[in-house]
């Protein structure tokens, strides 16, 4: 292959139709490709990129431990599970949080147009890791995510989806209040 500096008018312009006509990489992935940049030297080409997200604000819609009428019976009986639903922009967010071993594990599911995307889960000052840290877990071909080992605290969970950055009210992973 020539250089492109090399390259006539007809040559290029060849050039940009094939490139043109190639998909274009996942958001996700671009993301991802963007962190493995160093600090320094990526710390702008980083801003530019995540300032392409749409941001889009998430709605609580259901929780599971919200005061619930007395009619529902035996859906109305205490449990250490802990169910959410949101709503963002076409999208629900189903998000289950669970007890395991000291720790909590956090699953959930997209319901939406996406076929792929992450989720991002800040984690809070004071659990062992530096404020600020992000865990991630990746989508599967259902829209299922799981974060295992996640500590009590106060979470903000995101989701980088299509072109959209989705960012959910804060989340408090723990006991159930009394």
């Amino acid at each position: 292959m020539k250089p492109v500096d090399t390259l006539g008018d007809d040559e290029f312009a060849h050039l940009v139709h094939r490139a043109a006509a190639l998909p274009d990489a996942p958001p996700w992935l671009v993301s991802a490709a963007i962190d493995l940049w160093p600090a320094g030297r990526g710390a702008a080409l980083k801003s530019v990129a995540e300032s392409a997200w749409r941001l889009v604000g998430a709605v609580l819609t259901f929780d599971s431990w919200a005061h619930r009428p007395g009619a529902l019976g035996m859906r109305a009986a205490a449990s250490d599970m802990r169910h959410l639903l949101f709503s963002a922009k076409g999208r629900d967010i189903d998000l289950r949080i669970s007890p395991a071993a000291g720790h909590y594990v956090l699953t959930g599911q997209i319901l939406g147009p996406d076929e792929a995307g992450v989720v991002e889960l800040d984690t809070p000052c004071g659990d062992g890791l530096a404020s600020g840290s992000v865990r991630v877990a990746a989508l599967d071909s259902m829209g299922e995510f799981r974060l295992d080992r996640v500590l009590a605290g106060t979470y903000r969970l995101s989701l980088r989806l299509g072109g959209d950055q989705v960012v959910l009210p804060p989340i408090v992973v723990g006991e159930r209040p009394a």
